[in-house]
C-alpha cells in the first residue's frame, strides 16, 4: 500500500487492483452518483475492472487514491485529479465519498485540502478546476469555502428527478489558495 499524504483523520493512498469491488459498489449506488456523475447508469464488475485498470490505474493523465479512515483503515471513497496538463500546469479535481454513512462528517473537506496541497505543493500545478451540479448545494458551499470561484455555468445541462439543473465550473489558483487559511 503506498500511502501519499495524512491529515488528522484521513489518509490518501493510491488505488489498487483490490479496490475495484468496492469502487464497483460506490460507481453502482446512484444515489452516491447523482450529485457527481452526468451519466446515471448501472456498471458490470467487468465494465468497472477495465475502467479502472485502463482510466484510473494505468492512465497518464490521472492520479486517483483511496480516501480512507487512519484509525479503523476503512475506505470510504475516492478523489482524483484528472485531464492532468503537465503543460500549462492545469488540472480537474473530482471527489466521492461512497460510503454513505461518512457523509457530513467532514472527511470530504479534509481529503480535497490534501488532494489540493498535493496538486499545488508536490505537483507544483498552477490552477485546478472542478464541476459540480447546482443540486448539489452542499458541495459548491464547500468548493468556495475551500477558495474556488466560480468560472462558468453551463444552463440546464443535468437532468434529474423531472427537473433541469446547472453544471457550475469552479476554480482555483494556486496563488490564490496560497494566501488563503484552507491548508492543512
Amino acid at each position: 500500500m503506498i500511502v501519499l499524504l495524512n491529515s488528522k483523520n484521513i489518509r490518501l493512498r493510491k488505488m489498487e487492483n483490490q479496490d475495484i469491488e468496492k469502487y464497483h459498489q460506490w460507481r453502482n449506488d446512484l444515489e452516491v452518483m447523482e450529485t457527481t456523475s452526468p451519466m446515471l447508469d448501472v456498471y458490470s464488475l467487468e465494465e468497472t475492472r477495465n475502467f479502472a485498470t485502463n482510466v484510473i490505474l494505468n492512465g497518464s493523465s490521472s492520479r486517483s487514491y483511496i480516501i480512507e479512515l487512519k484509525e479503523e483503515k476503512v475506505p470510504i471513497g475516492v478523489t482524483s485529479l484528472i485531464n492532468i496538463d503537465t503543460k500549462n500546469r492545469n488540472a480537474e479535481c473530482v471527489i466521492d465519498i461512497g460510503e454513505k454513512k461518512y457523509w457530513g462528517k467532514g472527511y470530504g473537506t479534509e481529503a480535497f485540502k490534501l488532494l489540493i496541497d498535493y496538486a499545488f505543493l508536490e505537483l507544483n500545478l498552477h490552477r485546478l478546476s472542478l464541476r459540480v451540479f447546482s443540486l448539489n448545494e452542499k458541495a459548491e458551499h464547500i468548493y468556495t469555502k475551500l477558495g474556488f470561484v466560480k468560472e462558468g455555468v453551463i444552463r440546464e445541462s443535468l437532468y434529474r428527478h423531472g427537473q433541469w439543473h446547472d453544471i457550475i465550473n469552479m476554480g482555483i489558483l494556486k496563488k490564490d489558495y496560497m494566501k488563503s487559511n484552507n491548508r492543512l
